[in-house]
């Protein structure tokens, strides 16, 4: 064993930042930033998102709605599971049909948020909401 690993944690370190505490957090703060795209693309707040003018009328308001509806549950961790296993195949599909066409790399074709909302909702959908939720799953 290390010593790095044998050593114990920090007081206020370890007392703050707890796993599933911080499972919860990461949940939660997703949650918004997803229901943000969903806010603006539905209510127009916040105005200006990119590219929305560009958008077809019917996928403007599925994803919409998708990301209102999915944005909120995740915020206050109800059905967490279904809902992020069911977001992270709407991200995979986001980054496909839209980033993945205008260049392999991330960086580039500016679909790391696509990647990262992927992943953090695959996350999700493996280990829960957490202990701050609704309906602990």
């Amino acid at each position: 064993m290390s010593d790095v690993a044998s050593r114990p944690p920090l007081p206020i370190v370890g007392s703050i930042l707890r796993a599933p505490e911080m499972l919860s957090v990461l949940r939660i703060l997703t949650g918004l930033l997803f229901l943000e795209h969903g806010t603006g693309k539905l209510l127009g707040f916040p105005a200006g998102l990119p590219f929305i003018d560009q958008m077809p009328g019917g996928l403007l308001y599925t994803t919409g709605t998708l990301e209102l509806i999915g944005g909120l549950l995740i915020t206050i961790g109800l059905f967490t599971r279904p809902v992020a296993f069911i977001l992270a195949g709407f991200m995979a599909v986001a980054y496909f049909m839209v980033h993945f066409p205008q260049s392999f790399f991330p960086a580039k074709n500016y679909g790391e948020p696509a990647v990262l909302f992927c992943f953090v909702f695959l996350y999700l959908a493996a280990v829960g909401s957490g202990p701050w939720a609704v309906r602990r799953d």
